[in-house]
């Protein structure tokens, strides 16, 4: 096969490409569900042990875009090739232009800004792409990596859900972010000038 040249992809920048989730990441899905905590920050709950055939059946569902469930799935590799994490663009409300995304970056990677590459990415499909508006999330009270990271992509806090999830033995605030697409060109103009 010929080797592929990334240089104009849209998908990759200088640090992460991110690619359609095959079945043979099933692997990777499958160890990241060891990783309760960041599972609980993820899914605001202890997940049931995991499974060889729930790991391959979720990785079967997502593969090529393919799964009619409203959520696009990606698999986030480094420029080296190696299976970083995975995000999905989700919750599209076309009529209204709202989306959110979901994101977990692998253990071995976190740190080292993998996963605002991945979302910023997938911001810009969606606002440039998909003509959506608005990006709506929330982050589980104590998850500080990703409400910083929230900040960082230039989203504002809009407000505090009280304790609206239980888990580890008591109810936890959810952190509601938002960002406008205008927000988010004019926090892209200042990058680049940056």
């Amino acid at each position: 096969m010929k080797e592929i040249n990334y240089t104009n992809y849209f998908w990759q920048d200088e640090e992460i490409r991110l690619r359609a989730t095959q079945p043979e990441d099933w692997e990777g899905y499958y160890y990241n569900r060891f990783d309760s905590t960041a599972r609980r920050l993820l899914e605001c709950a202890v997940e049931l042990p995991p499974t060889i055939v729930e790991a391959k059946k979720f990785v079967e569902t997502f593969s090529d875009f393919s799964s009619g469930t409203g959520r696009i799935m990606f698999t986030i590799e480094n420029v080296k090739g190696e299976d970083v994490g995975g995000i999905n663009l989700n919750s599209i409300d076309e009529k209204n232009g709202t989306f959110s995304i979901g994101i977990q970056i692998d253990q071995d990677h976190r740190g080292k800004g993998y996963g605002t590459r991945a979302v910023r990415m997938l911001l810009r499909y969606a606002f440039y792409e998909r003509r959506l508006n608005k990006f709506n999330d929330y982050v589980l009270e104590g998850n500080e990596a990703s409400a910083t990271m929230m900040r960082k992509l230039g989203c504002i806090q809009e407000g505090v859900r009280r304790k609206v999830i239980y888990t580890k033995g008591q109810y936890l605030d959810l952190i509601l972010f938002g960002l406008t697409k205008d927000e988010f060109i004019e926090n892209e103009k200042r990058t680049i000038t940056v």
